[in-house]
């Protein structure tokens, strides 16, 4: 059983939280307001646990970022030290907003958020995957018609082994799972995202993902 970490406790958290604490995982949420999590923690299930992001990092042999993007490079380098020898598994593309609150640009043109974090914490395993879709596909990929690609970038070649174990713990079945190469392939992923936006408006909010066909 791995101890994760998971900071932010909002959709995409809460989702990854309940697969991997059923796969087996144990979980800890992490919330920048102890007093928040407690509030959380009510009807959530008891093998899931909550407590502030700096003691999420510190406890966990894993950390996922699923923070909002746009400032999760501060909330992140400000736990430098917790997250010293640790995968970091980030989720999240770093956006700004559209005047309909949907992405309208990418905070980091020309790089990427996984790139900015892995140069800001040499001492930590970064690792971008499941930013190419919507949050509940991270969790169940076999909702979709078409099988989804999980991407994976990154510079530690048995980090991504790992992660590669956990996407299976979600559902993702090996030919699903393409790995890209080093953390710079995570600039053309995150660029992805928009299309999201389009997506959504003609659309509405349901599920999709990005998928490589052969």
């Amino acid at each position: 059983m791995t101890s994760i970490g998971i900071l932010g406790a909002g959709r995409v958290g809460a989702n990854l939280a309940g697969k991997l604490s059923a796969a087996g995982h144990h979980v800890t949420l992490g919330v920048r307001d102890p007093e928040a999590a407690a509030a959380l923690a009510t009807g959530t299930a008891p093998q899931i646990a909550f407590a502030d992001q700096r003691t999420t990092a510190r406890t966990a042999d894993i950390v996922i970022n699923a923070t909002p993007g746009h400032d999760s490079l501060e909330r992140l380098t400000d736990l430098r030290t917790e997250l010293s020898g640790k995968l970091l598994v980030d989720v999240s593309n770093a956006t700004r907003d559209a005047g309909d609150g949907l992405p309208g640009d990418l905070c980091y043109p020309g790089s990427s958020l996984a790139e900015q974090l892995q140069a800001a914490l040499p001492d930590t395993r970064v690792v971008k995957t499941l930013n190419t879709m919507l949050f509940m596909v991270m969790t169940a990929p076999e909702i979709l018609t078409t099988p989804p690609t999980a991407f994976l970038s990154g510079d530690d070649r048995n980090a991504k082994e790992t992660v590669t174990g956990l996407l299976g713990d979600l559902g993702w079945q090996p030919g699903w799972i393409e790995d890209l190469g080093d953390i710079t392939t995570a600039r053309a992923t995150e660029a992805m995202i928009l299309l999201v936006p389009h997506v959504l408006r003609r659309n509405g909010f349901k599920p999709f993902a990005v998928s490589l066909t052969r």
